[in-house]
């Protein structure tokens, strides 16, 4: 009877612990879910404060470029303004979003915009009264409590929603935590539930439990890669905040680079016009003028070099055959190098084409021949060789800058004292030097760096201390026939001349640059008509027919020189027209590189390189019009 009972009685008990198991993976199944809700909540409240963080710090830029305008005037701290201004109206909507199911924060939302509103309009009140008239106005609110009072209701604002958003989350997480305990206790009741049942059915029990336990692990492993994920992320925002960092202090360089070629512009061509008008014999007051000009044109080289390592340096690259242009540099070298130097070029049969600036190419070769000297004192020998080469797949794995392929390789070898590896770790560093004060600025590696970087290439240093060092240089390859332009100086006695009938209209928004292009264009014998902005130049357009040449700056106010030249062309087809500019981001070099069909004179520049650059294009034999 009994024996009847437990046999009726087992097939009920296999039933009850198939229940009990059911409803353990459904309390294991709710369990991961409630934590994966907690996460999403967490995320969301995260999302939401980062937000609100980010938009403090754009008002608080906003504040901090007014005050920068209204004290020095500068107009990048009024672009900076209405920068952070403009970010603010986008920023709001994306919280708006986040919180659109919390009528509170909904609440702080429409206060936090018209808070907002009302403080811009105040900024932009007090920048433009000062923009219009270069005086701060009297009774500004930025300058007495009204101002901080706006600022401080703002913060107010913002600190109410992220106290909100931290309460939520609180709540949330109490909540969420009753859920889980909740569940807990519940699985710990199944737990007893199963232990009663797996005595009749130990079996099917010890099954179950392995089940659970594989969820259980599966759970723990879904939570350690999202922690994996999360750091990933974190990781990935902070490349990302270091590269915006680097393109930040790009465009600053930038910046600095066009005030400061504007001014060497004048100091150049002030002196070399100065020069030409000296009579008699004022041998004292050459040399003063002459050193002045040899400083302004080591501040133009400073300027340049800093250039070439951020990668910004105007370049204009076409496909050279690297022999040739090795051999032409042949006797270059050897009297650089002297006497005591042993120069030997090895060239590759067959070589393949390159393409990059011909110029930079050659100033690379040159500077990297002048440090093969310098690390060897008592002479030696320096070998110059080419090859083709394949970065293949391995190498660009091992130098992730590096993209696999094809390039053609100048190598340059000396046997001197040769590098530490601590030395090659720093080498193409900007400013570092092993040479004794005086003897070197440390920028000559890091720019052929960054213009080897620029151009798509990639450089390479080989060395061991006493055994000598070989800086390889790999500049892409490039199908077809050579078109490498030849520099040649032009002695100051035979600047190419203005024709009768040709007229230059000189565009420039810098008076004093103005005046020197003008006065050395008419020194050489061109009719010379000017103008200070886009507009002026259009009318002396519509006015002038003779006018043959745009001469024109292209870093300039309200119009640029790329518009003009747009405009210019539009009412003059035959016009030639030649671009000048100190800074190096601008509408007519992208990426580095100087759009194709472009004419350009980078300032500062000589009379002489002046004379050349328009003599050139008056005769077509260059670029002459933007395309």
């Amino acid at each position: 009877m009994r024996a009847s009972i437990v046999t009726r009685r087992t097939p009920l008990l296999a039933i009850a612990g198939l229940i009990v198991a059911v409803l353990a993976v459904i309390g294991a199944l709710l369990l991961v879910m409630a934590q994966a809700r907690a996460s999403d909540w967490v995320q969301h409240s995260l999302d939401v404060q980062v937000k609100l963080n980010h938009l403090s710090e754009t008002v608080r830029q906003a504040e901090s470029d007014t005050r920068g305008f209204l004290l020095t005037g500068k107009p990048r701290f009024y672009d900076s303004m209405e920068s952070a201004i403009r970010a603010a109206p986008p920023a709001l909507d994306a919280i708006a979003k986040e919180v659109a199911d919390n009528p509170v924060q909904m609440d702080h939302m429409v206060q936090l915009r018209a808070l907002l509103d009302e403080r811009f309009a105040s900024l932009h009140k007090s920048a433009d009264f000062f923009a219009r008239t270069q005086t701060i106005p009297q009774g500004d609110p930025n300058s007495r409590d009204y101002g901080p009072e706006q600022m401080r209701r703002v913060t107010d604002v913002i600190g109410a929603m992220l106290t909100e958003e931290e309460r939520l989350q609180a709540e949330r997480r109490t909540s969420t935590d009753r859920l889980i305990l909740a569940l807990g206790s519940s699985l710990a009741l199944i737990v007893l539930l199963v232990v009663a049942v797996a005595a009749v059915v130990l079996r099917d029990a010890r099954r179950r439990e392995d089940e659970l336990t594989r969820m259980r692990d599966t759970a723990i492993a879904a939570s350690e890669g999202l922690r994996d994920q999360m750091a990933a992320r974190e990781a990935a925002e902070a490349q990302t905040r270091q590269l915006q960092k680097m393109e930040s202090i790009g465009q600053l360089t930038g910046g600095i680079a066009h005030d400061f070629n504007n001014m060497l512009a004048i100091v150049i061509g002030s002196l070399d016009l100065a020069k030409r008008k000296i009579g008699g014999d004022p041998e004292v007051l050459t040399r003063y003028i002459s050193n002045a000009s040899e400083g302004a044109e080591r501040a133009a080289s400073l300027t340049a070099r800093l250039l070439a390592f951020s990668r910004q340096q105007p370049l204009a690259p076409v496909t050279i055959d690297v022999n040739k242009l090795v051999q032409g540099m042949s006797e270059l070298l050897r009297r650089t190098m002297g006497e005591q130097y042993m120069v030997e070029t090895v060239l590759a049969g067959g070589l393949w084409r390159a393409f990059a600036d011909p110029g930079q190419l050659e100033n690379s070769v040159l500077n990297l021949a002048v440090n093969a000297r310098d690390a060897m004192a008592d002479g030696g020998h320096v070998t110059i060789e080419t090859a083709n080469a394949y970065l293949d797949d391995e190498y660009a794995r091992i130098h992730s800058e590096v993209a696999p392929g094809q390039y053609v390789m100048i190598s340059v070898t000396d046997t001197g004292t040769g590098m530490t590896p601590e030395v090659i770790a720093k080498a193409f560093d900007p400013f570092f030097t092993t040479k004794a004060v005086g003897k070197g600025t440390g920028l000559g590696l890091s720019q052929i760096f960054g213009f080897t970087k620029q151009t798509g290439g990639h450089c390479a240093i080989y060395s061991e201390p006493g055994q000598g060092t070989t800086v390889k240089l790999y500049m892409p390859r490039h199908m077809g026939e050579p078109t490498m332009r030849t520099n040649t100086l032009v002695p100051e006695t035979e600047l190419p001349q203005g024709k009768s009938g040709e007229v230059v209209l000189v565009v420039e928004d810098e008076q004093r640059v103005r005046h020197f292009s003008v006065d050395a264009l008419r020194e050489l014998g061109y009719t010379v008509i000017s103008a200070a902005s886009g507009a002026e130049a259009l009318v002396a357009l519509g006015e002038q027919p003779q006018i043959t040449m745009l001469f024109t700056d292209i870093v300039m106010p309200e119009m640029n020189g790329r518009k003009l030249a747009d405009a210019a062309l539009a009412l003059r087809p035959d016009l030639k027209v030649l671009f000048t500019t100190g800074y190096t981001r601008n509408a007519v070099v992208h990426n580095g590189m100087l759009d194709a069909g472009v004419a350009f004179l980078p300032k500062p520049f000589t009379v002489s390189q002046l004379a050349t650059k328009v003599r050139e294009v008056m005769d077509g034999g260059g670029a002459n019009r933007p395309v």
